[in-house]
């Protein structure tokens, strides 16, 4: 499944399983700090006449960390993203099956056109239970694509599932089945709380759901990094910031729950960095979405099913991409002047139009943030609502302006796209 607004090109990968009885189409997210807990006694002895036997030591453990697993396990699912057969695949298939049998004719492909079938898998979280409808979270790109959805849940039976919504600037859906087996429901936990270094685990199906419901541990590296978004063309849009742990990564994790040793969710897992821009192998960088910020978008999609942000009604590019003669010649920027937005279309109509805002004018400040890179335009509005009034300061023709925008606009999906042109 090809990756479309992911976190990073090169650098961060979303993470998700493969086909099954394919390869892998995305890495998944799991953690896993193999720690001992010995108690120094030998678990397997040999007497005197050289046969070995069992010890009969038992080690009793009862941990907070198995005390959190089995408080949340039950509530974490396999999502398996369905996709309808190529046609064309089935011809070639089929051309491909008469040669191997000797036969001569074309043969039959084993799938029929238009067939459903596993693309990818992934994990998710059952959360809340109304009436005869439970509701899941997982990741937007565990889902991107699919003609249906199939959950297996932790007890290995299955439901289909419908997507209530998605949101593919943070990544999020929300998808529903029937209730009528859910016993659990996960509970969120406030992210804002959460400590560097503090334990965490992950449960998902990495590798897909053959390894369902598996269970792995790390810590909280960072509480607050920020790494980069991508659009569908692979232009930097925008930033998301994301807990940090040392998880390993595996395929299929993707969707599910990062927990504290309470059992809350404080997390969605969804991505890695994989290599740096040198090429270079990361290991131990695993992603999650904070809780605070999932309970903000899946209660979005649950009401109206997306969500509703502002947006300037511009197009516009980084100042770096403006060579410094036309910096002087068709910008009229000062020379002080070295980074900001540069506005190349203004929409009719616009909340930019009204506060004045004109084509080649340069955006260097927006709600008391200096905007060093384009990108961060839409990090400013996004922290706001439809109806906020935020300050912006800009030069045209190389005079600085100062003024205000009311945002009354609904960013779509034009609107996010001509952002990164």
């Amino acid at each position: 499944m090809a990756q479309k607004n992911g976190f990073g090109k090169i650098i961060v990968t979303a993470v998700i399983a493969g086909a099954l009885g394919g390869g892998i189409t995305y890495g998944g997210m799991s953690y896993f700090n193999n720690s001992d807990s010995g108690t120094g006694t030998s678990l397997v002895s040999t007497n005197k006449n050289g046969n070995t036997k069992i010890s009969n030591v038992k080690v009793n453990l009862n941990t907070q960390a198995e005390k959190a697993f089995n408080a949340t396990k039950n509530t974490v699912v396999s999502v398996i993203n369905l996709q309808r057969e190529n046609s064309s695949d089935n011809t070639l298939a089929g051309i491909l099956g008469g040669l191997e049998d000797g036969s001569g004719s074309s043969g039959s492909s084993s799938k029929k056109s238009g067939e459903l079938e596993a693309s990818s898998e992934g994990s998710g979280v059952i959360y809340k239970k109304s009436g005869n409808t439970a509701y899941i979270v997982t990741n937007n790109h565990v889902v991107s694509g699919a003609n249906a959805l199939e959950i297996i849940l932790s007890d290995g039976s299955k439901a289909s599932a419908k997507v209530v919504g998605k949101d593919a600037v943070t990544d999020l859906a929300v998808i529903k089945i029937t209730s009528n087996k859910v016993k659990d429901v996960a509970q969120f936990g406030d992210s804002d709380n959460i400590k560097v270094a503090e334990p965490v685990l992950a449960i998902g199906s990495p590798l897909g759901s053959q390894y369902a419901t598996s269970v792995t541990q790390g810590i909280i590296s960072a509480k607050k990094r920020e790494v980069p978004q991508t659009s569908e063309s692979g232009a930097q849009v925008g930033n998301a910031t994301v807990i940090q742990t040392d998880a390993a990564i595996n395929p299929g994790n993707s969707g599910g729950p990062l927990i504290n040793f309470a059992g809350q969710v404080v997390g969605i897992n969804s991505m890695k960095l994989a290599q740096d821009q040198q090429g270079t192998s990361v290991e131990g960088m695993g992603f999650a979405i904070p809780s605070n910020e999932v309970v903000t978008i899946i209660n979005q999609l649950i009401k109206s099913g997306q969500v509703v942000r502002p947006a300037l009604g511009i197009g516009y590019t980084d100042l770096s991409n403006i060579s410094e003669e036309q910096q002087r010649s068709v910008l009229k920027l000062p020379k002080s002047v070295t980074q900001g937005a540069v506005v190349l279309k203004v929409n009719s109509g616009s909340p930019a139009q009204r506060a004045g805002i004109k084509k080649y004018d340069v955006i260097t400040e927006l709600d008391g943030t200096k905007i060093t890179q384009q990108s961060q335009l839409r990090d400013v509005l996004y922290k706001h609502k439809i109806g906020d009034k935020i300050s912006v300061t800009y030069y045209h023709k190389g005079n600085k302006e100062t003024g205000s925008i009311t945002l009354s606009q609904k960013a779509t999906n034009k609107v996010l796209s001509e952002a990164s042109k």
